[in-house]
């Protein structure tokens, strides 16, 4: 470590190093970034913003294990800075560990009480738990400290409406809307929320108010199609896709491993009981998301690619530097254009965005190689009466047999197709259908006639 006196002496180029540093961080210059908080390290290797500012850049990276030994390592330097332990507590939560962000978000407020941000870290965090009448606290407290934070508000009344409060969960509504009414996650939460108490007329009324405000509303527009169930669309549309997912990516890891997500975990395990891992596969990652199936893939693939409708979730993606290439484009048309590309497609929890399946089924036959695999989860759909349905949540739900008959048509095998529990959501098991198929290998590439699913 240089002497005190080595950092003295470079005070004023280590406070414009920092300032550039956090410059950097903000414009996404992640490399420029780097370059200039580990020379200030170099200075003074103890320096508590350095380390706070390159622990926020390593899990920007993906590395969460380094960011949290660079965050602890600033809280040690610097244990009364709640800045710090608010930030660590955002990476512990975004990783699954919600407990011990709930203790990081507490010390910040120990240290810091005043401070808005920590308590609606702790709010999203206890909510993210069960935890609902400490979570009602943490962002009433919140909204008394800041009364113009929406993101709070919406918190705020979601909880209420969860725990029967509804009245005063649609009083704290409408102050959201009020502050915010683009911001599409959490104006869609609430009304899930209602529709979860089974008050469809209340949340349809809402659906409503939001397309009256904004009639070409593509959450809104689809959401109530959900509710209504009828006349639901075969698929969601591209816009609809794009803007929950836009609006989600910044907490999408972490709000997935409260839920115990399984499709990355589920959709690697059947791929490992078909293909060995030697590196030797080009394989596609279809609704690759913030990339969560990409180290579970690598060791698969020669080539990995990806693609997904919502920009945010591919810069969280390219973040992971598991993928060869990436691709904002709509995964139909993907592999429409695709011909015998690819030796392996996998596709965790995306589509359940597609009703009938064939046309993506068709689509996925032509952009594999002959004995090519295809895995994939979808929700289950059970009672027999339709080949699929749009559920109030905005997804879609599968028949066995109808994922059968699609997959049948396209020219694969037999599939495997076992049921799994996907996530938790509303504190009940989301069951599903883990598949996979491989194209059948008398099936030519010439054969075949892939279009673009609809």
């Amino acid at each position: 470590m240089p002497p005190a006196n080595t950092a003295a002496a470079h005070a004023g180029e280590i406070r414009a190093q920092l300032e550039a540093a956090v410059a950097a961080l903000q414009g996404e210059r992640l490399d420029a970034a780097e370059a200039l908080l580990l020379q200030v390290l170099s200075l003074d290797a103890g320096q508590p913003d350095a380390l706070h500012f390159l622990g926020i850049l390593r899990h920007r990276q993906g590395d969460a294990e380094a960011s949290l030994a660079l965050l602890e390592r600033a809280q040690r330097q610097a244990p009364s800075h709640a800045g710090i332990q608010i930030n660590r507590g955002n990476v512990l939560y975004e990783n699954g560990r919600a407990p011990e962000a709930v203790a990081a978000y507490q010390a910040a407020i120990e240290h810091e009480p005043g401070s808005a941000q920590a308590w609606a870290n702790l709010g999203t965090a206890l909510h993210g738990l069960g935890d609902l009448a400490q979570a009602r606290h943490a962002w009433q407290r919140t909204v008394q400290l800041d009364d113009g934070n929406a993101d709070a508000w919406y918190g705020l009344s979601r909880t209420l409406i969860e725990l029967g409060e509804v009245r005063d969960g649609l009083v704290a509504n409408s102050r959201a809307i009020a502050l915010w009414p683009q911001q599409l996650q959490g104006r869609e939460q609430v009304i899930r929320a209602l529709v979860l108490l089974d008050r469809r007329d209340e949340a349809e009324r809402l659906y409503r108010e939001w397309l009256e405000e904004d009639p070409g509303n593509a959450v809104a527009s689809h959401q109530l199609a959900a509710i209504r169930q009828h006349d639901a669309p075969p698929r969601a549309s591209d816009a609809y896709v794009e803007s929950v997912f836009d609006s989600f990516a910044a907490h999408f890891d972490g709000q997935l491993a409260a839920l115990g997500y399984q499709a990355p975990r589920l959709v690697a395990q059947a791929l490992a009981a078909r293909r060995a891992a030697d590196a030797a596969l080009h394989i596609a990652d279809l609704g690759c998301g913030t990339g969560l199936c990409g180290p579970l893939l690598r060791p698969f693939a020669r080539q990995l690619v990806g693609c997904d409708l919502s920009t945010a979730m591919l810069v969280k993606a390219r973040q992971r530097d598991c993928y060869d290439a990436l691709f904002k484009v709509e995964l139909g048309y993907f592999l429409s254009h695709e011909p015998a590309s690819f030796d392996v497609l996998v596709s965790a929890d995306t589509l359940c965005y597609f009703g009938p399946l064939d046309g993506v089924c068709a689509a996925a036959a032509g952009a594999l190689r002959p004995g090519g695999c295809f895995v994939f989860t979808v929700e289950a759909l059970d009672d027999g009466s339709d080949p699929w349905r749009l559920q109030t949540s905005g997804r879609y739900a599968h028949a066995r047999t109808h994922v059968g008959s699609a997959l049948h048509a396209a020219g694969f095998d037999e599939p495997a197709c076992e049921r799994a529990v996907l996530r938790q959501e509303a504190g009940l098991p989301v069951q599903g259908w883990l598949v996979s198929a491989a194209l059948n290998r008398s099936v030519e590439p010439g054969q075949r006639s892939p279009s673009p699913a609809s």
